[in-house]
């Protein structure tokens, strides 16, 4: 590959699989620049460092999670069928990259785990969709929320244990859709209460 026909995307594909290969410690610029068969100071005119590389990566493994949430959250109709199926979602999108590719699942974590700039925003639009999905529910009269945003926040960490990456160790326990199903009706309740 010639340096023109070089893009922060083509970078970013060719991380992935070095990070694969070698692991967000052992990874190197010169080892992503090699594997493009460029010199690593046309990574450099991308991404200013490794740290820059790694948050970019990581940045774009999150956005993957977030389109089909995004798409759920902006829907119309009711909001606590919205609610379920995003929850839903974003259960399941978290359980098949962990099971489709459990070392690279391992790798985006620890890449993730990282970049606190990176994590933070991508929990606000997490918290962003949640709040848009209450505040909805509250004009339709499905809940009785007097802070939307608050209750957005309350519910993503009541189901942390289902989709953090932390807790993935627990997720082939045979109970933890039993238990997903039940803290998705206890929101479900608190959020109708006005919890």
């Amino acid at each position: 590959m010639t340096e023109q026909g070089l893009t922060p995307d083509r970078i970013l594909d060719a991380a992935e699989d070095v990070l694969r290969r070698f692991g967000p410690a052992k990874t190197t610029v010169v080892d992503v620049a090699r594997a493009l068969d460029v010199s690593h100071g046309a990574i450099y005119r991308h991404f200013p460092s490794k740290a820059a590389l790694q948050d970019a990566v990581a940045q774009r493994w999150l956005y993957r999670v977030e389109a089909p949430l995004a798409a759920i959250a902006g829907e119309d109709g009711p909001a606590a069928d919205r609610l379920d199926r995003w929850l839903e979602a974003l259960v399941g999108v978290k359980r098949r990259k962990m099971q489709d590719d459990p070392e690279l699942f391992a790798t985006y974590h620890a890449l993730v785990e990282a970049a606190r700039e990176v994590i933070d925003e991508h929990l606000a639009v997490m918290v962003g969709h949640l709040t848009e999905i209450i505040r909805d529910g509250v004009e339709q009269g499905a809940f009785a929320v007097s802070d939307p945003a608050a209750a957005a926040r309350a519910v993503l960490s009541a189901t942390a244990r289902f989709h953090h990456p932390a807790h993935a160790a627990e997720w082939a326990d045979p109970k933890i859709d039993l238990d997903f199903g039940n803290v998705r009706r206890l929101i479900a309740a608190g959020l109708i209460a006005g919890g």
